[in-house]
């Protein structure tokens, strides 16, 4: 078996991204310290097509070389806006019909492994600050929240780990 060259992977084109249908996950970052854990973030959405990503709060943005540097470009093809408020962007993304999924442990979390997006249905996943997760106002408005299960003896995953399984999974499922 032969690894493949970058020139042999039939990647597309920045146009080619924009242009391509994109898979219905909008993703929110909820007050991200780390940029790199922003970065790879955007990385892997650029992998899956995700819809957009929302940079909230404190979560820096693009351009900025700690961003780049996990990113790798990928802040040019990934649809992103900067909205300050986590909860004004929830309620407004809600009035459109977009189901709000913060990613966090809670009480009455569904397991990823049992949650079954609906399709034509677009979802917005938030992500939380690495210390305190998802704001707790945003938790009490999610439609749902989904958690990861995890059977170790730590108690969470670093944010951009939790944002590439989630994504994974929910891409998977939705081009079945």
């Amino acid at each position: 078996m032969r690894k493949l060259k970058n020139n042999e992977l039939d990647r597309l084109s920045v146009d080619g991204f924009k242009e391509a249908e994109k898979t219905p996950i909008i993703i929110i970052l909820d007050n991200i310290r780390s940029l790199n854990n922003i970065g790879s973030v955007f990385r892997t959405s650029d992998a899956f097509l995700v819809e957009k990503i929302y940079l909230c709060g404190i979560t820096a943005k693009p351009p900025h070389k700690d961003i780049h540097k996990t990113a790798l470009g990928s802040t040019d093809t990934v649809d992103w806006e900067y909205v300050e408020n986590t909860m004004d962007l929830v309620e407004k993304l809600k009035s459109e019909n977009v189901k709000i999924c913060s990613i966090e442990q809670a009480e009455n979390a569904t397991m990823l492994n049992n949650f079954t997006p609906k399709q034509q249905t677009t979802y917005a996943l938030v992500f939380g600050n690495e210390v305190k997760g998802v704001a707790q106002n945003v938790v009490n408005v999610s439609d749902m929240v989904i958690e990861i299960p995890q059977f170790g003896t730590k108690h969470s995953l670093n944010i951009s780990v939790s944002c590439g399984v989630v994504i994974w999974d929910m891409f998977s499922k939705l081009r079945k």
